[in-house]
């Protein structure tokens, strides 16, 4: 589980519903089938296949695997070569989870309360399910369409498919919360499209999304793997590790003072899942850098720490837009050094000076919060652990 301590431009003219050109079903229909797959059957590109038939009849030999550019067989998943992708898969499998498990009684009779809530902590709760009901489908479009059929490594792929599906569990999580309140549906969901501080965000990632997925993007030389590696470092750095993090805090904030105790379990399971897909993302990044150390240039890496800091100011504008007075015994100023300590982690761990100075984790519970194992007591009724199937134990 990752923690804080293992060692290790905004445009507004884009069109309401423009984000990733994708404007029905049929869109992504189409798109998903233009694009080719990562590689043929043998996991070679076409031409090499008809000049190397004999090769196809090879076995794969673990040594010739690779993040990418890899011309082993795509479809094999064994000999394995990247056992940390599939230890995280397994992990993943064995804390699942789903919305319906949580009671959201006591949200709902809270939020019905007049006196229940102040306009401020409403006004967090509808910010923070804005952004989030459409930022993990942003998260599952980058992976579904784009980032997974450049992997061409299949424990790591094989890791891909269940982050896409915890994304999707994670968008109806949120669903769920904005259902059960009652809140209307089309103003939280077109929230990314009508408040500036989550659009900020959303626009801000768009064009990483776009390289990924346009159909005519491939890897195999130095100038686009570099693009690759860096959207890569923008999704699970800076999305998953930072942009989730004000929300995050704000809710568990809420949960602690016994306040929409139902939301905030639900978050809790999020942010352990998020930082699972953090922690792989960075393993990834890591992984993908010592298979082509040409690409960590050193103006690659300044490109890296100014995008950070961006994301640093944007995460900061949606704190003091979430909260324009002192709210739950927090305030914006509080997130600042939040956030710089964050990034400051962020890029240590994939190898890259810290942006900031002297700056501390404000809120260490945080850190309690993301490890914390969890596991349905049902003679209590309360979260302890949770784990399902084989990887249960009744001891």
């Amino acid at each position: 589980m990752l923690t804080f301590e293992d060692d290790v431009p905004a445009g507004r003219g884009m069109a309401p519903g423009a984000m990733l050109g994708l404007q029905s079903v049929a869109d992504a229909q189409r798109l998903a089938g233009a694009m080719p797959p990562a590689r043929p059957l043998t996991g070679m590109p076409l031409a090499a296949k008809q000049a190397e038939a004999p090769a196809a009849l090879r076995r794969v030999n673990v040594a010739d695997k690779r993040i990418i550019n890899g011309q082993t067989d795509v479809n094999q998943l064994v000999p394995f070569k990247y056992k940390w992708a599939w230890q995280k898969y397994l992990d993943s499998c064995a804390n699942h989870w789903m919305p319906q498990e949580i009671n959201m009684n006591r949200d709902i009779a809270l939020w019905k309360d007049p006196k229940g809530l102040t306009d401020d902590e409403r006004r967090i709760i509808k910010r923070n399910l804005g952004f989030f009901v459409t930022a993990d489908s942003l998260a599952a479009n980058n992976i579904v369409l784009g980032t997974y059929r450049h992997i061409t490594a299949p424990e790591c792929r094989q890791y891909l498919l269940r982050q896409a599906f915890e994304e999707a569990i994670h968008t109806h999580a949120y669903q769920y919360i904005v259902e059960s309140l009652g809140l209307d549906e089309s103003e939280i969901f077109n929230a990314y499209n009508e408040v500036e501080s989550i659009r900020a965000k959303d626009v801000f990632l768009i064009p990483f999304i776009e390289t990924l997925t346009d159909q005519n993007f491939v890897t195999g030389t130095p100038e686009n793997d570099q693009k690759l590696l860096k959207s890569l470092i923008v999704f699970s750095c800076m999305m998953e590790g930072l942009f989730f993090y004000v929300g995050f805090t704000q809710i568990l904030a809420m949960g602690r003072q016994n306040k929409m105790t139902g939301a905030a379990e639900q978050y809790q399971y999020i942010l352990r899942d998020e930082s699972m897909h953090c922690n792989f993302g960075i393993d990834l990044v890591n992984q993908l850098k010592m298979e082509n150390p040409h690409l960590w240039t050193p103006a690659f890496r300044e490109e890296i720490r100014e995008l950070f800091k961006q994301a640093v100011e944007l995460e900061y504008r949606y704190a003091e837009d979430t909260m324009p007075r002192g709210v739950l015994g927090l305030n914006a100023p509080m997130f600042k050094g939040y956030l710089r300590f964050i990034a400051n982690r962020r890029c240590q761990q994939i190898g890259i000076d810290p942006l900031f100075s002297n700056e501390d984790n404000p809120f260490p519970w945080m850190s309690e919060m993301i490890d914390l194992k969890k596991e349905r007591n049902f003679f209590e009724t309360r979260v302890i652990e949770y784990q399902t199937g084989g990887a249960l134990s009744w001891d």
